[in-house]
């Protein structure tokens, strides 16, 4: 039997989850949205854990879709009726979203490349430690797709409209110490000081008193008037309609093949 989709750890009242899939990328791949998703349900039934921490292992903390298994979105019958397109991409999401729902403090440990929904399960943490080499970007337009995961709501509030526009816009990847400087990360440090360095922000915040954490978390979502699954759920409608153009499969193929893609705009 393989090794678990995602590893699960607490200590000092700090939990760890571990994508742990790195010969895929930590990709979106059924078990490990699955794996993700129950082990949030873990942390929130956990009344110990003050703060958790999400990382990968090997070269990416989350690579986005698994392009390699087929192209996304797409309508779908089942033995219970048809799943439309725009149901399908946010169903996918929705695991990544679930960290939403945790009260404590979500810290990103992005030790590796996010790329695309990877990035997406960056930005939905609350405090991102990057690693200054890694790449880092939403480059759906490169693929011919609409973004997803919510990161047109989300971008824009963590980095300001100008520079979410222009990295949206361009698909441009940057590197972790760019992010740290546009915003759209908190620290950026050398490879192997990124889970300490996170871990080491996380136990700061669990001797912290939980109940005024958690409410302080509340209180500044709140003030923001804090949306993005609705954001997310939108983004999927407009991403499933990319999905079917001919410039989307030009994207994926053109990414796959390792070559600049031919848009045609169509």
């Amino acid at each position: 039997m393989s090794e678990a989709a995602v590893l699960y750890e607490v200590s000092d009242r700090v939990a760890t989850l571990t994508l742990n899939r790195p010969e895929n990328r930590n990709s979106m791949t059924p078990d490990l949205l699955e794996a993700l998703a129950a082990s949030v349900h873990r942390v929130r039934e956990d009344p110990e854990v003050r703060c958790l921490v999400i990382t990968g292992r090997g070269r990416s903390f989350c690579a986005g879709a698994d392009f390699k298994a087929g192209p996304i979105g797409g309508g779908k019958r089942e033995e219970d009726g048809y799943t439309a397109p725009q149901d399908r991409l946010f169903a996918m999401y929705s695991h990544f979203l679930s960290l939403l729902e945790i009260e404590v403090p979500v810290i990103a440990a992005m030790q590796g490349h996010a790329i695309g929904g990877g990035l997406g399960l960056g930005v939905v943490c609350d405090i991102r430690v990057a690693n200054r080499e890694a790449r880092y970007g939403a480059n759906f337009v490169q693929l011919g797709l609409h973004p997803g995961m919510g990161t047109t709501y989300l971008l824009p509030r963590l980095m300001g409209v100008p520079r979410a526009v222009e990295l949206l816009l361009t698909g441009r990847i940057v590197n972790g110490a760019e992010a740290a400087e546009y915003g759209l990360a908190n620290h950026a440090v050398e490879a192997d000081e990124v889970l300490p360095r996170a871990l080491e922000i996380a136990r700061e915040v669990a001797s912290a008193a939980p109940l005024a954490v958690r409410w302080t978390k509340e209180s500044i979502y709140r003030g923001l008037d804090w949306a993005p699954r609705d954001a997310a759920r939108y983004e999927a409608h407009l991403q499933s309609r990319t999905a079917e153009t001919e410039d989307s499969r030009e994207g994926i193929a053109a990414l796959l093949g390792r070559r600049t893609p031919e848009f045609k705009g169509r």
